[in-house]
């Protein structure tokens, strides 16, 4: 084993095994939750690291990288690959050919593209709906920072979810960044309110899975319910990729 792969499993390691505590300190069974590794803007020699190291599942943020490693590591098995960035609809395409789960899908637009490309692909996607719990107008998905405007978006839902080949599994969120993993913690208690609420409305849809918190604030997620957790410069190191961003 390399130093390079040594140290990405150590980091790898430690993280489920945080996970694991912050789990059982909510009374959560820490198999319920699975760790994202985030690899994007990282070569790839060092996700074929992170593979050797013990990853199972990748997290990707631009559709072109990603298939790009997609197919550079395609004698890898048991390998998931997951779409966690914003998704431009002309990209759609690339989503629903490559990867097992999206978990950024924030318009019904973006939805209708993927549900085509889906169906001419002869597959269902699996995705989560990403929700802006924050109101930062930055940040993409429904706009979910009011509690008392959550009914404005349940017709978009509503429609979503008639798609033939899109399976909704739940949510998604990034709120703002914050400094102490603490202030995070109100944005998944709302995520995950809401994850309820849109249960209760539609109950012939799948909404076990939350999509929430990151390298800085993981822990606080998963006692807040998260079932996905998308680490990466806390297990991968920082971004060494120089990618010139993609245009809208």
């Amino acid at each position: 084993m390399s130093d390079l792969v040594a140290n990405i499993r150590e980091r790898y390691l430690s993280a489920l095994d945080q996970i694991a505590t912050a789990a059982r300190k909510s009374a959560r069974d820490p198999e319920n939750i699975r760790l994202v590794v985030v690899t994007k803007s990282q070569p790839v020699e060092i996700v074929r690291s992170a593979i050797e190291a013990g990853a199972r599942i990748l997290g990707e943020n631009y559709p072109e990288e990603g298939v790009m490693k997609i197919q550079s590591l395609v004698g890898q098995s048991g390998v998931e690959w997951h779409m966690i960035g914003h998704v431009q609809s002309r990209k759609a395409r690339l989503v629903a050919d490559h990867f097992a789960l999206l978990h950024s899908l924030d318009s019904l637009k973006l939805a209708q593209r993927l549900d085509r490309f889906a169906g001419e692909a002869g597959r269902v996607l699996p995705v989560l709906l990403e929700f802006n719990v924050g109101g930062e107008e930055s940040k993409s998905g429904w706009n979910a920072s009011d509690e008392s405007q959550w009914d404005t978006f349940l017709p978009e839902i509503n429609s979503l979810l008639d798609l033939p080949h899109l399976r909704v599994h739940g949510l998604m969120t990034m709120p703002p960044l914050e400094t102490d993993p603490e202030d995070s913690r109100r944005f998944f208690l709302r995520l995950r309110l809401l994850r309820d609420y849109l249960a209760d409305q539609f109950s012939r849809a799948d909404w076990s899975e939350l999509s929430m918190g990151t390298s800085a604030d993981y822990a606080v997620a998963v006692e807040e319910g998260a079932t996905l957790v998308r680490v990466g410069t806390a297990i991968v190191g920082a971004r060494t990729l120089k990618l010139e961003k993609e245009a809208e």
